[in-house]
């Protein structure tokens, strides 16, 4: 059976090693005067749902084939076009930037440099829930720049290779989340992209979850709605059916946010319904990823509240955010500071502005230090408060 257009320009796409990014990056160069299409383009075409039509010259010039290769691939006509499932593996940065040096002027790692630096991972952790953003980027890049360098340039076996990516991968994690934190979506990316390609370098699905759900997350936040929920799908497929409850349970989560940022009410409401249901599954003796310390039902419903909130639906949020403050930390004042604010717009859309301005107020009085993400959170706040301008307690805030 002769190959459809799309079939082929994404056999010719891996030939060359190129992610779907990649190709439309190259399809930008070929043609300098035209929109770029975009990474979700290439997707669609190679899937079928989508023709290519007048990219065919300029695909034939960055994928250096005829052009009437493409063409005559045109004409063959496919059944139904079949949607195909993204996977992390389509996420992943162009290149290796975890390629062994081929001269190794490291030392022998052993077991004792990876326990510790899996303990050296573990603090950064535990840092990040008193120390935020701009006061922790400094200190989780430099653990991640040198983990790498341990990486390429020290010798070692395979089963010590992979731990090392794992630890690269949870490092990624941990430095991503912090750049996001204080407003380097950018460098956050990058860093993302970097952990993604550890873990799945490493074979370590559930962490390859973590990581790009991560990423997804962020770009849930700042508008690339339609990439966040494929990615967060694609890391909830890539931890599989296997994985711990609580694996799960964030996974499904972030998927939840994906579609509800993306203003897709019901499949966002099942994930919920089905992250409940996973995290229900767990117990004493499950074993989970020491980076998943902090996810408990009592996170899973602020997650459903967040939810809740997004979708204008007070009545179901307040409950659960307000259960879920009665006990929490006050230590961890940027989680505390975040849920705050999501319980304020709560109080807010059920028309309870004195309630909102005092929950703001709450907020407000713990800081933001170092935390882009609750500095914007106070944004928006603030202005959901000034539709209550004239209600003597929000005045007061807002005066202040």
């Amino acid at each position: 059976m002769r190959e459809t257009v799309g079939e082929l320009v994404r056999r010719l796409r891996l030939a060359r090693g190129w992610s779907q990014r990649r190709l439309a990056e190259a399809l930008a160069q070929a043609a300098p005067g035209r929109i770029p299409p975009t990474r979700n383009d290439v997707s669609r075409w190679e899937m079928g749902t989508r023709s290519p039509r007048e990219w065919l010259p300029f695909l034939a010039q960055a994928l250096e084939v005829p052009r009437e290769l493409l063409e005559a691939a045109k004409a063959v006509q496919s059944p139904e076009p079949v949607p195909r499932v993204l996977t992390v593996a389509d996420f992943l940065p162009d290149g290796d930037l975890l390629a062994p040096l081929h001269a190794r002027t490291g030392r022998r790692i052993g077991a004792g440099q990876v326990a510790d630096l899996a303990q050296r991972v573990h603090g950064l952790r535990l840092a990040d829930d008193v120390v935020y953003g701009r006061d922790l980027i400094g200190p989780a890049l430099r653990e991640l720049r040198a983990a790498v360098k341990l990486y390429r340039e020290g010798t070692h076996t395979d089963a010590i290779g992979r731990e090392l990516l794992r630890s690269i991968g949870e490092l990624a994690q941990i430095a991503g989340w912090v750049a996001s934190d204080a407003g380097e979506h950018a460098e956050a990316e990058r860093i993302y992209r970097l952990g993604m390609s550890a873990a799945h370098a490493a074979g370590d699905g559930v962490l390859s979850g973590n990581v790009a759900g991560s990423l997804a997350y962020q770009w849930s936040n700042t508008g690339r709605t339609n990439e966040a929920v494929d990615l967060a799908r694609a890391a909830l497929d890539s931890a599989g059916p296997d994985a711990p409850p609580k694996a799960r349970a964030l996974y499904l989560d972030r998927v939840a946010w994906a579609h509800t940022r993306a203003g897709q009410d019901r499949p966002a409401m099942t994930a919920l319904g089905e992250a409940s249901e996973v995290l229900a599954e767990d117990s004493a003796g499950l074993e989970s990823p020491s980076y998943l310390y902090w996810m408990d039902a009592g996170e899973l419903q602020v997650m459903e509240a967040r939810v809740y909130t997004e979708l204008r639906r007070p009545l179901r949020a307040v409950p659960l955010l307000t259960d879920v403050l009665g006990r929490y930390d006050a230590s961890h004042a940027r989680e505390l500071a975040l849920y705050l604010s999501w319980l304020a717009v709560a109080y807010a859309d059920a028309n309870e502005p004195e309630a909102a301005a005092g929950t703001a107020g709450r907020m407000l009085a713990l800081g933001q230090s170092g935390s882009e993400r609750t500095a914007e959170r106070t944004r928006i706040v603030l202005d959901r408060l000034r539709a209550f301008h004239d209600v003597p307690e929000v005045a007061e805030l807002l005066a202040s």
